[in-house]
């Protein structure tokens, strides 16, 4: 009988463990730029282990991960094989998981008040795009602005 509580309180300790492992992610930036750190750290303050790759060539990895020139940011991450291309949220990034016609999602260029560009009161209205499988857009979230 103890030796049952002892694996029922094993397992349940195991099982919390897992269901607290961090999400993690790869986030490839450049080595000069100041937002990809501040949106490493929103990340991390939300739970993700990020991995981060700092590259002199930031086009040519995001050529190689597959990201659309349209959809180009400062920094590129992969999470689960599909890319997270500039300052994209948190929900569209657990989001991702329940969209396999995604190949990944984006916030095209560098929008004020965005996760990591969060500088000041000034917000503008942005959209998170996500790139399907057939290279079309589709917009998955859009925030507004002041």
């Amino acid at each position: 009988m103890i030796t049952n509580i002892r694996i029922a309180v094993l397992t349940t300790l195991l099982m919390t463990g897992a269901a607290q492992a961090a999400e993690v992610i790869d986030v490839y930036r450049d080595p000069d730029c100041g937002c990809c750190k501040d949106w490493i750290k929103y990340l991390e303050v939300n739970g993700f282990s990020v991995r981060e790759h700092v590259e002199p060539n930031m086009s040519k990895v995001k050529q190689r991960l597959g990201v659309a020139p349209r959809l180009a940011s400062c920094h590129t991450a992969m999470i689960d094989g599909k890319f997270v291309e500039g300052h994209v949220p948190v929900a569209q990034i657990l989001d991702l998981k329940s969209h396999p016609d995604l190949v990944g999602v984006s916030v095209p260029g560098m929008p004020a008040g965005s996760p990591g560009m969060d500088y000041g009161q000034t917000k503008q209205p942005y959209q998170v795009i996500g790139q399907t499988l057939t290279g079309t857009d589709q917009v998955v979230a859009e925030y507004s602005g002041n």
